[in-house]
């Protein structure tokens, strides 16, 4: 039997099929692979799939063997996660297109892929002034001994200074990379890249040896709002990428934090116009951010909800077969897995929304019970 993960990375080889269509096609369908063997009226039936997409799919898919595709890929990109694997970063698994194919490079830290790690990202212009240097180094430093896991992207500016404060105060960092987890960019952050990886994670949407390329840039801010809790932008323009990491945070539910600065200073028009929209201050005081950063929920820690069972709303048939999987004593996931019969990645997905309902407790050692 060819696993679902295989479906994924083949789906994602169509041209037209990015991850918002493939999230609509697991939802539809329930698995890639009951979308993979699906009949051309069935796919049309999917919002989003025009004449055109569907005609690349039909020429497409005739072409390519998941299996094989799978294999190859594999001897090429030792490591990767697909939204199958239990392993698949959650908080990233619950956003409207997460990545089909997740490259990483470095020491994964399970706990912060189930939810139970605070990650905050810190994103900023590349050219900060002496002003957003000294308080990304401050807030990063700040964060990393308080527990924080701090994301950001590696380039130039602020996300350099963030990486290395926070590896500087003995904290765990994760760069996601708008290229290949093995290339460098820039090459004047190779120190600080294999640093990252004794300390943290390097993360991809892009294959090994992808070079950079002006449009990988601003996709991969939908990833570092993805695995954060919240955003603090620091220093940025107007026309920034870390306003699209702020506005994706925005779309995602995360809380968004903005450095203010004085109304004539460049690099702080972004970061002005974000407070103007509602974002949080960063104060001086950063006994009051970590508080209120500490205050979001961890998976693992949202108190079960105290309505009675006649008020559980009605859920879709995906989390109601989870639900029906689990009892009032404490389940292995596997187990859920296998008495779903669905793939790991949609019960994975599926328990975190019925943990963020109130409805499903985690438990050490990934076992679930009924709240």
């Amino acid at each position: 039997m060819v696993e679902e993960g295989a479906y994924w990375l083949a789906w994602a080889q169509i041209s037209g099929i990015g991850p918002v269509l493939l999230r609509r096609l697991q939802q539809h369908f329930g698995t890639l692979a009951t979308a993979w063997n699906a009949t051309k009226v069935q796919l049309a039936e999917v919002e989003g799939f025009g004449l055109q997409t569907l005609e690349k799919v039909v020429q497409q898919r005739s072409r390519l063997q998941p299996e094989q595709l799978f294999t190859k890929h594999q001897e090429e990109n030792s490591h990767f996660w697909t939204p199958a694997d239990a392993d698949y970063p959650r908080l990233l698994l619950e956003t409207p297109s997460p990545p089909p194919i997740l490259y990483y490079r470095g020491e994964v830290e399970l706990q912060e892929n189930f939810g139970q790690k605070p990650m905050v990202g810190i994103v900023g212009t590349r050219q900060p002034s002496e002003y957003g240097i000294r308080w990304a180094r401050q807030v990063s430093t700040a964060l990393a001994k308080n527990g924080f896991t701090v994301v950001s992207g590696m380039a130039e500016g602020i996300d350099t200074e963030s990486h290395s404060a926070a590896m500087k105060a003995g904290g765990r960092m994760i760069a996601v990379l708008g290229t290949g987890v093995d290339v460098i960019y820039p090459h004047k952050n190779r120190d600080l890249y294999k640093q990252i990886l004794t300390a943290g994670l390097v993360v991809s949407e892009y294959p090994t040896k992808t070079p950079p390329d002006r449009t990988h840039f601003p996709r991969r801010n939908r990833i570092i709002a993805g695995l954060s809790r919240a955003i603090l932008v620091i220093e940025a323009p107007l026309k920034s990428g870390a306003l699209i990491t702020a506005t994706y945070a925005n779309e995602f539910g995360r809380d968004v934090y903005a450095l203010p600065g004085r109304l004539d200073d460049y690099p702080s028009q972004g970061c002005l116009k974000l407070l103007s929209q509602g974002a949080s201050f960063i104060l001086k005081e950063l006994d009051e951010l970590l508080t209120m950063l500490g205050a979001i929920p961890q998976i693992d820690a949202i108190e079960a909800s105290t309505a009675p069972e006649q008020l559980i709303p009605t859920l879709s048939p995906e989390l109601q077969r989870v639900m029906d999987a689990i009892a009032s004593e404490a389940l292995p996931f596997d187990f859920i897995v296998q008495q779903t019969g669905m793939a790991a990645g949609s019960v994975s997905g599926a328990l975190l929304q019925l943990e963020l309902m109130g409805f499903v407790s985690q438990l050490p050692g990934m076992r679930y019970q009924k709240s």
